[in-house]
């Protein structure tokens, strides 16, 4: 679509059909004092080589993520991303990330968004996969309006306090609108990092809607989602997982098979590099019979009138196609570029690829795990992890401070959404990190 800009003949056109005598008098209604300190203060225009040469400037003052050695990761993590994918998805014809509404005109685009249902079912253990959503956190927390619509008699919304943080924030938000919906955060174990079935147990009544737990946890620790579903389905309620590092699922048994009702997530690993926070792709995954009340879009797989293999939307309960009461969510599109890539990367990688790049993430994690515990820096929690691990550190600010002066990312620190964890910090290693650095960790960490 092709930007126009309006001649002063058509302004003056539509002041007229308005009974205005100038723009002016659009805002007249607002107070003048408003108006005045409304007033942009901007500078000069530029030209195109000053401008060009100024954002140079200012990104220059930026050190990159690779002119360090990263072990960052706590829901967005470095992987290596191949060529192809970056080639694949430059293509003019992708270059969207709407789900496009005339089948006729977009069979390429609705058979890589099934293609990509398709991936996450597989790995997800589940029979139906929707077309994606925002990112992780947007996933979850449509994962518990749809229990809710599942389960509407039921108000206790169980929230493992060891899932990510900005994920509970956007559950929260989200039920900030559903004041009937009662949020009950679920304490972890000290000892082990997953969560406190006991704990459990005892929130599990005829009240309990569901359980939403990660896997692997904002620790990296592996819950025992089986365990974990089997109590919240004695009590009537449903599981949700919540997987932000998606490359765990090609090792981890899939939560399908272990229970969950509804597994959600973040494909970020899958083919998109870490970029200020998103666009990502959240992924969505439940069981047949609750097909009907999942958000978003499904593609799905027909026949044309010749015969032919098509491809088109079948379920679209949104806001945008029925009444507004009934929608099962007002999310309007998906991150389909961002499932392109996640979809290309994983055909890429296949079967087998994927899970021995999954197995040699954890390979490495616990290789670096066991170099720090041989210098004297053990892991907080003892609980099985995948790539990523709790350390504790006697003086925390101290030692992340002289890592990065050797320029060193030596985790995240959970004492902002942890104060009883205050000296601990989240490491994730990944196929990108060599041993070679794991030494350098240590000795900057010792320090």
């Amino acid at each position: 679509m092709r930007f126009i800009p309006h001649t002063k003949e058509d302004i003056d056109e539509m002041l007229a059909a308005v009974g205005a005598n100038d723009l002016e008098d659009l805002v007249a209604h607002v107070p003048a004092e408003l108006r005045r300190r409304a007033a942009l203060n901007l500078p000069p225009g530029m030209s195109e080589a000053e401008v060009a040469a100024q954002l140079t400037d200012l990104a220059d003052r930026n050190r990159g993520a690779r002119g360090y050695i990263s072990f960052l990761g706590s829901g967005c993590y470095r992987h290596y991303v191949p060529a192809a994918v970056r080639a694949v998805i430059a293509r003019a014809e992708f270059a969207t990330s709407y789900t496009p509404y005339q089948p006729e005109a977009s069979q390429g685009t609705t058979q890589t968004i099934f293609e990509f249902q398709t991936l996450i079912a597989q790995l997800t253990g589940l029979p139906v996969a929707n077309a994606g959503m925002y990112d992780g956190a947007s996933a979850a927390a449509e994962a518990v309006l749809m229990a809710h619509r599942l389960l509407p008699k039921r108000h206790r919304v169980v929230l493992a306090r060891a899932l990510w943080p900005d994920y509970r924030a956007t559950i929260r938000t989200y039920l900030s609108a559903q004041p009937a919906l009662e949020v009950v955060e679920l304490p972890f174990d000290g000892e082990k990092g997953t969560c406190d079935e006991a704990a459990l147990m005892e929130l599990a009544d005829e009240q309990l809607l569901c359980a939403v737990i990660g896997y692997p946890n904002a620790f990296g620790m592996i819950e025992p989602l089986e365990r974990i579903a089997r109590i919240a389905h004695a009590a009537g309620g449903l599981a949700i997982s919540v997987t932000a590092e998606a490359l765990a699922m090609g090792l981890l048994r899939a939560a399908g098979a272990l229970g969950a009702d509804i597994a959600v997530g973040e494909a970020q690993s899958f083919g998109l590099a870490p970029q200020f926070g998103g666009p990502w792709a959240g992924f969505f995954a439940t069981r047949q019979e609750f097909v009907r009340q999942m958000p978003g879009r499904l593609v799905g797989m027909t026949r044309d009138a010749e015969g032919r293999r098509a491809f088109c939307l079948t379920l679209a309960t949104r806001e945008q196609h029925i009444r507004r009461e009934r929608a099962t969510s007002n999310i309007c599109t998906n991150h389909s570029l961002c499932a392109l890539a996640a979809a290309v990367y994983l055909t890429l990688m296949g079967r087998q690829g994927l899970r021995e790049l999954a197995a040699r993430n954890l390979e490495l994690a616990h290789e670096a795990a066991a170099m720090l515990a041989a210098n004297g820096l053990r892991p907080r929690f003892n609980a099985p992890f995948f790539n990523e691990f709790t350390l504790a550190l006697p003086n925390l600010r101290s030692a992340l401070s002289t890592a990065q002066a050797r320029a060193i990312l030596a985790g995240v620190p959970l004492a902002p959404d942890y104060p009883e964890l205050a000296d601990c910090v989240v490491l994730a290693v990944t196929e990108l990190n060599s041993p070679g650095e794991f030494s350098l960790l240590c000795e900057a960490l010792k320090q």
